[in-house]
């Protein structure tokens, strides 16, 4: 397995999971629990692994939620 994405903290690395789940990427959530240990460091332990075979497809699909999650909404 492979890491496609470092995450600011478990929550977001769930969010990403999720996204490749649902496209039919099977993906983990590697460092979770070390984040706790760290205390508020930002040290880049929370990430997201795929096999390797799924990572570029998963580096896109990872790509295109990130831009529509950077887009306005009709709201803004």
């Amino acid at each position: 397995m492979k890491r496609v994405y470092q995450a600011a903290n478990h929550i977001q690395a769930h969010m990403v999971m999720h996204v490749l789940e649902q496209a039919g990427v099977h993906a983990l959530v590697q460092g979770e629990f070390l984040q706790s240990g760290a205390g508020e460091l930002p040290v880049g332990l929370v990430g997201v692994a795929v096999a390797d075979e799924d990572v570029e497809v998963a580096r896109e699909i990872i790509e295109d939620w990130e831009k529509l999650m950077q887009e306005p909404t009709d709201e803004e």
